[in-house]
């Protein structure tokens, strides 16, 4: 909690909590002190995986339990955002059991229809859904079954409809490729926050303390173009 008055206060830039205790008690207490970002309704979670096949990235594996669409939406558009921070072009599935309208169950409606909000809101995000994994991962398979679909290329940012289906294909790709894992990266909170995993480890820190600095920075650069715009607008 005084690490996050600090970062609410400005005394510090960010704030990197963990790797003991609960994730959303410590959530909780930043939340306290903390607004969210402007048009923002709630936080969420994206980890992301290093391994021999490249650098991929999940969502949301650590808050949301049974987001609604409009938190997908949300979340999916600020993951989509800070993949290109990180100077990686999002290339998004919705990932369900059901490809493409194979199955009406809940989730897989919900996935169907985050697809048509984000495309809505924002028509040149390279992205389709609902799918199921492999057909997110192979484009020719994804061709073979839906040969008009609007996303390009290998997925790097996986979207899953609520949090035990993220943080458990987060997991097993991390342990299964002997990956490195990235974040969890939390999203949402209008300062730089961050809430390691009890499986963090040191290099995790190390990534993660990285990642803080260049959130503080770039948060530093976008309020200073604000303030200047304001000036100039006067």
């Amino acid at each position: 909690l005084i690490a996050a008055v600090m970062v609410a206060r400005g005394e510090a830039d960010a704030m990197l909590s963990g790797v003991v205790g609960r994730f959303h008690k410590k959530l909780g207490y930043a939340r306290s002190v903390i607004p969210l970002e402007p048009r923002v309704s709630s936080t969420s979670a994206m980890t992301g995986v290093i391994n021999q096949l490249g650098v991929f990235f999940f969502l949301d594996t650590h808050v949301q339990e049974d987001p609604t669409i409009e938190q997908v939406v949300e979340a999916t558009l600020q993951a989509a955002y800070r993949l290109k921070l990180f100077g990686i072009e999002p290339n998004i599935a919705l990932l369900s059991h059901s490809n493409f309208g194979s199955h009406d169950s809940r989730d897989a409606l919900k996935m169907r229809q985050v697809r048509e909000a984000l495309l809505k809101r924002k028509p040149e995000l390279n992205i389709d859904g609902e799918m199921q994994g492999d057909t997110a991962w192979d484009e020719a398979l994804r061709k073979q079954i839906m040969p008009n679909s609007t996303l390009k290329g290998r997925a790097n940012l996986f979207v899953l409809p609520n949090l035990e289906a993220a943080n458990i294909a987060y997991n097993l790709v991390r342990v299964f490729t002997d990956g490195v894992a990235i974040g969890p990266i939390l999203m949402g909170i209008s300062k730089p926050v961050h809430i390691l995993t009890t499986s963090a480890t040191s290099r995790r820190v190390m990534n993660m303390t990285a990642i803080a600095a260049v959130d503080a920075q770039i948060r530093r650069l976008l309020e200073a173009e604000k303030g200047g715009a304001d000036k100039s607008n006067d």
